[in-house]
């Protein structure tokens, strides 16, 4: 496989992901960190990460925005439910210090 068509299926991919988190509203951020120890939130920060490696200024919202197709602060608003004490102790036993 080539670089170009590697690139593009990745990027595929990434699209489909995002997507899927924007149509799943109903899983929590912490869900997805208790489970695979990322979320939408470390999603828009690696997106942010290679925008800096190429030199392109992108702020913390405006990769949010991407990910979450909104405002991050409509997001929460809209669909953001307060975590359980359950769900708390389960990041906090697998995110120690974090």
């Amino acid at each position: 496989m080539d670089d170009q068509t590697r690139t593009e299926l990745e990027a595929a991919a990434f699209r489909r992901l995002v997507s899927h988190f924007r149509e799943r509203t109903d899983v929590q951020n912490i869900d997805v960190m208790n489970l695979a120890g990322f979320c939408r939130n470390c999603l828009s920060n690696w997106y942010r990460d290679a925008a800096e490696e190429k030199g392109i200024d992108l702020s913390k919202d405006d990769a949010r925005e991407i990910v979450y197709g909104m405002p991050y602060a409509d997001w929460k608003a809209k669909y953001m439910t307060e975590a359980s004490p359950d769900q708390k102790q389960a990041f906090a036993d697998k995110n120690p210090g974090h």
